[in-house]
């Protein structure tokens, strides 16, 4: 039986799209095995691509790395040729906002990950990212927030920290559906997890949702006190999150 690709409109049978891969009626996801929403890009149930033919075992880490390394390198290239190009206009900004290197970054401030770990290059890569966001670069953000998200991906099985970087990773680039994906993951799990309840909100505003966004920063608010007790490692480490969350949260 023949359908219409709710993503690229290509007429497509079976369970995936022929054209580009996204899911059909039916199909289910390769890492967890939940049901898949016509056309969506990532399950929402572990946060895994939707898309056929997409690799998401750890064990491929080893063959995909150099071809990932050698695409951001050379993005990166580009990206530094383009701002050269553009360095006397943008200088003033630059001494407005100047922000320090990190010890290994390659020249203008790109994130050199080629001789790290999985786990030391997607966090590099976050804050790179999440730098980016917060001095306003949305062009950088669009840029590494893909090659954040896939480095996360290459890792396996993410704990709450890592799921709720992708996250976050994907909230300030516009992805509504991955933070929101991440977020049920982290409260599948523990319904009263702090950076799970943040993600969620965080997802509901982008939607626009504000019964959802109210109604989960009253269930932040009533979890805070017992949940910071705990003093989850991600907790300590996204303490400044947590304390905006909360005190936003207290204003409404």
């Amino acid at each position: 039986m023949s359908n219409t690709c709710p993503n690229c409109n290509a007429p497509a049978s079976g369970k995936f799209c022929s054209n580009c891969g996204a899911p059909l009626e039916g199909a289910t996801c390769a890492q967890c095995a939940a049901p898949l929403t016509p056309g969506a890009k990532f399950c929402h149930r572990c946060g895994a691509s939707a898309s056929a033919g997409v690799a998401d075992d750890p064990r491929s880490f080893a063959s995909a790395l150099p071809w990932t390394v050698a695409a951001i390198a050379l993005v990166a290239l580009i990206a530094l040729v383009a701002g050269q190009r553009f360095s006397r206009s943008s200088s003033n900004d630059a001494q407005q906002a100047p922000v320090a290197a990190q010890a290994g970054d390659a020249p203008g401030g790109m994130p050199d990950i080629s001789n790290m770990s999985p786990a030391e290059a997607a966090v590099r890569l976050y804050n790179h990212v999440m730098g980016a966001h917060e001095r306003g670069r949305a062009d950088t953000v669009q840029l590494f927030a893909p090659m954040a998200i896939s480095a996360y991906q290459m890792i396996g099985n993410l704990d709450n920290d890592q799921r709720y970087d992708v996250g976050r990773i994907a909230a300030v680039s516009g992805d509504e559906q991955l933070a929101r994906a991440e977020a049920d993951s982290i409260l599948a799990k523990q319904p009263t997890h702090l950076l799970g309840l943040i993600l969620a909100e965080d997802a509901a505003r982008m939607r626009k949702d504000a019964a959802a966004q109210a109604a989960l920063q009253k269930r932040l608010l009533a979890a805070a006190d017992a949940e910071r007790a705990k003093k989850l490692p991600e907790y300590i480490t996204h303490e400044n999150d947590i304390t905006l969350a909360l005190d936003q949260a207290k204003r409404k």
